[in-house]
């Protein structure tokens, strides 16, 4: 059992071993690096760097909430009433938002 835990461990310190693992870091140069070629000198040098700062692509952001829905809309209606009101809401909350 000792002899087990011993090597689950072990395995366990090259796993995550940074070394061992491809950071973020290092897919951003291979992909700046690969979107590069045929750029040479201080050109390659300034695409390297832009590409290299650039912040990754946002992620999708997480739908809307019914509540959150609920006071964008409100705040569209504000110069509506009555029925133009009921009407606008309807149409505002029914539609799929993100």
């Amino acid at each position: 059992m000792k002899k087990l835990t011993g090597l689950a461990l072990l395995a366990c310190c090259f796993i995550f071993n940074p070394a061992f693992a491809a950071n973020s870091q290092q897919s951003k140069m291979a992909s700046c690096n690969k979107d590069a070629t045929g750029k040479t000198g201080d050109d390659r040098k300034a695409f390297m760097k832009d590409c290299l700062s650039a912040k990754p692509a946002a992620a999708p952001a997480a739908p809307m909430t019914q509540q959150e829905k609920m006071k964008s809309c409100n705040a569209n209606a504000t110069d509506k009433k009555g029925d133009d009101r009921k009407a606008f809401m309807k149409q505002c909350l029914s539609k799929p938002k993100s």
